[in-house]
Parts: C-alpha cells; structure tokens; sequence
C-alpha cells in the first residue's frame, strides 16, 4: 500500500520483483521481459482508447450533421407546400394567374437551394460516419494488440513461476504476435 491510497499488484508482480532481486539470469530476463511487455501493452491501450474516443467524437459529428440534413429537409417541404398553395391559388376561378406565378418560381428557386443544402449534410454525415467506423476498426485491432501483450505477461509470470522454458518461448510468440497486431492497427491494415 502507497501512501496516496491503494496500490494494486497483480498476481505475478511479486514473484516477479522477487526474481529481480536475485542472481538468477532466467528470471531476470523474464522480469525484463514482462517490463517490457507492460510498457508495450500500457502504449497499445492508450491508442486503443485514443481511437475509441475519436470514433465516437466522429459519430457526434455524424449525427449533428444528419441533423441538419433532416432540418433541411424539413424546411424543403415547407417551400415546397407553400409552392403548392401558390400554384392552387393560380387555378381558383376570378384570380389573376400572373399574381402568384413570381411565387411559384421563387419557391421553386429556394427549394434548388435548400435541396443542395441538405445533400450537402447528408454526405458529410456519411463521411463523418466513415470516419468513425474506420477508427472503431482500428480500436479494435489496438484491443487484439493490447490483449496479447496481457496474455504474454501472463505466460512470462507463468514461466517464472514453472521455470519451463518451452512456456517462455509461448510468452514470446504470444508476445511477437501483438507486437505484429500493433503494428496492423498503427499502419492501419484491414
């Protein structure tokens, strides 16, 4: 326990600090290696949340955006209802047509606008939308990187405590395939 409130070990770290303290080559490299493996894994899992966070961020966007599509939209049927009473107008009997054919077109006009407006929104919450499925992906690819090292400082612990060095060579396969996911998911291959 710390001074400043709980310090938590995980169920190898002793074994772990005790071979550090020894003469014994093996479990100093495993002590080495399961530092290692920590420093990598804590690096991995701050990308993954780095990414977590930018998907969601480019989510918000999308759906801010697709908001404004919808806005749009609605304020195109507005015009086009009133563009509609216009053009009912021009077809009741004793009205003159010419009245409210400006109307018609100005609406028709507005409405050119309006539409580009909302596809405009529309395609940049698609992006945005993109956007954040592909850092979700990436997310991912860190969680499977970050996992492995988890799991090789687990087999490094398991080594230590066992002594076999057939378990150590799993610890650095398991090791060297997260390295391999880390470096999918920063170069970020599908």
């Amino acid at each position: 326990m710390s001074g400043q409130g709980f310090h938590v070990h995980g169920p190898h770290d002793h074994a772990v600090e005790h071979a550090a303290h020894g003469n014994d080559g093996f479990s100093n490299n495993i002590a080495v290696m399961t530092a290692i493996l920590a420093t990598v894994g804590a690096a991995f899992g701050y990308l993954g949340g780095a990414t977590q966070n930018d998907a969601a961020l480019f989510k918000n966007n999308a759906a801010i955006d697709k908001t404004q599509a919808a806005n749009s939209w609605n304020y195109y049927q507005a015009k086009s209802a009133k563009q509609n009473l216009a053009e009912l107008a021009m077809t009741l009997p004793g009205v003159d047509p010419k009245r409210y054919e400006a109307e018609v077109a100005r609406y028709k006009k507005e409405k050119e606008d309006i539409k580009k407006d909302a596809e405009k929104w529309e395609e940049s919450s698609k992006e945005w939308n993109h956007k954040s499925d592909e850092a979700m992906h990436q997310h991912h690819q860190w969680a499977l990187a970050t996992t492995a090292e988890q799991i090789a400082i687990s087999l490094a612990a398991i080594t230590l405590l066992t002594r076999k060095k057939w378990m150590m060579g799993l610890a650095y396969g398991v090791a060297g395939v997260g390295i391999i996911l880390g470096a999918l998911a920063w170069f970020g291959a599908h």
